[in-house]
This record gives C-alpha cells, structure tokens and sequence, in this order.
C-alpha cells in the first residue's frame, strides 16, 4: 500500500478558510501561521517505522477526516456538570477545555492572588499586556511538524501568568474533555505558562475523553521559567481507547530555576508526549518523571529530551511502564550536555514491566557530551514480573490475581511518591490501584460533553 501524507489535508483547510479562522483568533497566533505553513509543507509527520521514528504514528494519528472548529463555535456544556470525579476531589482553582474551547470554573478568576492571570489568549493583551507577543511561539520547536499543524490551526489558547516573586499557594487545574461533538474531532490546543523571576505554581492537567467517537487532540505546551522560579507540573490522562493524544511540552529554564514534571498515561488509545527541557540558566534545575500503563491494543509513547546549555545545571529522570496484553510502550531518553555546561549533574533511569508475553516495550537511552567535568548517567531495563514474588505471594494466601495487582503497584510506587503534593499523591495512588484491577473508574467516570454544534470537517 503506497504510503499517503495526511498534512495535505490540513494546509487545505487553512488556505480554503484562513479569513475565517484569522478573524476568530488573535494578531500574535496570525502572524505565525504563514511560517507553519512552510514548515508542515517542506516536512512530514512522523509515521511509524519512518527514520528511525519508534512507535506512535503521528501521520497516521492525524489521517482521518476530523472536524475542526474553525470558527470558534462555543461548545453547550456546563463545564461543572461535565466533571465529576470518583476519586477525592483537590482543593483547586479549575478552569476547563472542552474540546478546545476555555471556560473558566467557579471562583477561578476571582480567587487568584495579586499578580496571578489566567486567561484565553483572546483577554491576554487585556490582562497581560505584551506578554502573548513576547513569549507565544518562542519556547516550542518550530521545525517540528506536528508543532507546525497546531500552530497553523490553533485558534485560541490558555495563557497562565505569574508575576514576579509571586507564590501562588492554591494549586491550579486544568480539565480537559475531549468529546460530544457530531463529528470526529481534532482539538488543537496551546497552554502558555510565563513565570517571572522568584515566582512559583503548582499546576495539574488532566485530559479525559468519551467514547463515542474517535476523537484526536492535539496539544503544545510552552513553559517560560524566569530566573529563580519553581513550577510543579502533573499531566495526567485517563480517556478512551478510541482517542488518539499527541503532546508536545517544552519548557525553558533561567538561572536557579526548578522544575517538578510528571506525565503519566494511565489510560489512552494512542498516546505519543513529547518533553523537551532547555537548562538555559547556570544553576537550573529539573525533575522529570512519569509512568505508563498500557493493556488492550493501546500505545503509550514518550520522548524526553533534555539540553543542558549552562553550567551547574542538574537534571534527573525517572520513567516507568507497566505493559500488558497486546499493549505497547515506547520510551526515548536523551540527556544532551553542550559546551561549557561544566560540572553537570544529569540521571536518566526507565525501568518497564512487559505482564504479557504479547507486550512489546521499545526503549532507547541516549546521552551525549561535549564538555569535561561532569556527572551523567543513564540506564534501562525491561523484565517480567517476579516470578519467585509472586508465588511467595500465593504461598500465603493471596490470590494470584490480587498479588499480581500489588506488585505491580509497588513497582510505580517511587513515580508516585516523588510527587510533592500530598493530595494529589493520595489520588494518583488510588487511580492507579483501580487501573491495575481492571475497574474502569477513576476521572473516566466523567459525563460526556454534551454538544450538537456543527463543528467544519477538513
């Protein structure tokens, strides 16, 4: 079967409907969407098995012929009602994204501290004056494709502001369901975060999905830590298995920064994140880490890549799979130290557990130096579960189906606890126990999207 680009129908619809979808969005998003166009017309989307490129097929994520909401229809959803969570609630300030339309929650505007801005992109000039056209398509990569198709199709976005030596002490979440829409749908997505000097913030996104239809998001993060700002960023998912994820998140750190991520798949049909961390400032400092739970015919894959630009700058990462069925997982690590990045400290450690003999786990560690003086380290390893564990286990009396669950538990159990926030610990623990036991609960117990607007097929 000849190969077939699915780029092609996207750049259409932006040419056929580029009045339309320019005087439904702001100058800052206009000015950069003719530079997209040329990237995603001299470039492909990565396909699998294409240049080296592992697992997730981001042509073949995007083929279909998905509606776009060009116009900026406002989706009918009482965002309140669309959430609710079986697990216990985190006291948060929560704004929502249904599809790819904003909505702040109850209270989230008016109970922001001095100096904190949430906001779409459309009110950014009005809250932030400038800050949109300084830092909006700055920190994502540009060349890549996929960020490419975003840019070319966003119409609006979420911008997070946080001003100088600010402490935001309320964690803040962002929900977004995907879903209840009449047609197949690509959500095309952009958070901006801007962190001023001596600022900090805690932020949890949670991406959720029906599954009525099969639906595509697609989503650029762009995170900007000024000099002595600290960010705790949690990225979770728990869709469908109809629905395809590709994220893109790339964060640029300043002198003594510090950055806490996790990314985490609990549950997804096609999911490819992609990480790429920028120690820009000597003394930064980050912390990834993260897990994936895959089972069924589903894909979770990731891609972390971090730059050491400046000295003294210190990294870690820790990722881990869990692998079962005919699931599939995929992890690409790469710690890059540039020249002159001296006395860098830099950890790389992914561990996966293939449940299944029909598993597939893909994994790939790299690390590259171009300077003296440095500490870097990295590994992986991919085995069964404990074969002696488990029938110790059973010796005592535990069913094997349980013990099964408990030891895969405790093999995510330092992903979980390296989390901070105590709540949030709490509840992702809980969510991974009932993942683990096969009980489809958790934050997929959300009421889907209910929309009947005509959303434009490409």
């Amino acid at each position: 079967m000849a190969y077939k680009s699915s780029k092609q129908q996207y750049l259409d619809l932006y040419r056929d409907n580029r009045e339309v979808l320019e005087d439904h969005s702001v100058a800052t998003l206009n000015a950069c969407r003719a530079a997209a166009a040329d990237v995603l017309a001299a470039t492909e989307l990565p396909r699998r098995g294409y240049e080296g490129y592992a697992e997730a097929d981001i042509n073949a994520m995007f083929a279909p012929d998905l509606g776009v909401n060009i116009a900026g229809v406002p989706f009918r959803v009482d965002p309140s009602g669309a959430f609710r969570c079986a697990v216990p609630n985190i006291s948060t300030l929560t704004g929502f994204t249904a599809n790819d339309v904003f909505t702040p929650g109850e209270g989230l505007q008016t109970r922001l501290p001095e100096g904190v801005t949430v906001c779409p992109f459309s009110q950014a000039e009005e809250h932030c004056p400038g800050v949109l056209e300084r830092y909006y398509n700055t920190v994502a990569p540009a060349g890549n494709p996929a960020v490419a198709l975003n840019t070319l199709l966003v119409r609006d976005g979420v911008l997070i502001h946080v001003g100088r030596d600010v402490q935001m002490d309320k964690p803040i979440q962002l929900v977004n369901i995907l879903g209840g829409a009449n047609v197949d749908m690509l959500a095309v997505r952009r958070l901006l975060i801007v962190m001023e000097a001596g600022s900090s913030l805690r932020l949890l996104v949670c991406d959720h999905s029906d599954d009525s239809r099969a639906n595509v998001s697609d989503a650029v993060v762009e995170v900007d830590l000024g000099p002595g700002a600290r960010l705790e960023y949690y990225d979770f998912e728990e869709s469908s298995a109809q629905t395809s994820r590709y994220s893109n998140i790339a964060v640029r750190q300043d002198a003594a920064s510090h950055l806490d991520m996790n990314v985490s798949t609990l549950r997804c049909g096609t999911t490819r994140n992609e990480i790429t961390v920028s120690l820009d400032g000597e003394g930064a400092e980050c912390n990834l880490g993260g897990m994936a739970i895959s089972d069924g015919s589903q894909l979770a894959d990731t891609s972390s890549t971090v730059l050491h630009n400046a000295p003294y700058c210190t990294s870690n990462q820790k990722f881990k799979y869990i692998v079962d069925e005919n699931g599939r997982g995929a992890f690409e690590g790469l710690i890059r130290v540039a020249e002159g990045a001296h006395h860098t400290e830099a950890y790389q450690n992914n561990r996966n557990i293939l449940a299944a003999g029909t598993a597939k786990m893909h994994t790939q560690p790299q690390l590259e130096i171009y300077c003296d003086d440095v500490k870097c380290s990295h590994g992986a390893a991919t085995g069964q579960i404990d074969a002696r564990a488990l029938f110790y286990m059973e010796s005592r009396g535990i069913p094997k189906a349980e013990a099964r669950t408990m030891l895969m538990q405790a093999f995510m159990a330092d992903v979980i606890d390296g989390i901070s926030l105590e709540a949030l610990r709490d509840r992702l623990r809980h969510l991974v126990e009932l993942r683990l036991s096969g009980i489809h609960a958790g934050c997929s117990t959300c009421t889907p999207v209910n929309c009947n607007n005509d959303i434009k097929n490409d």
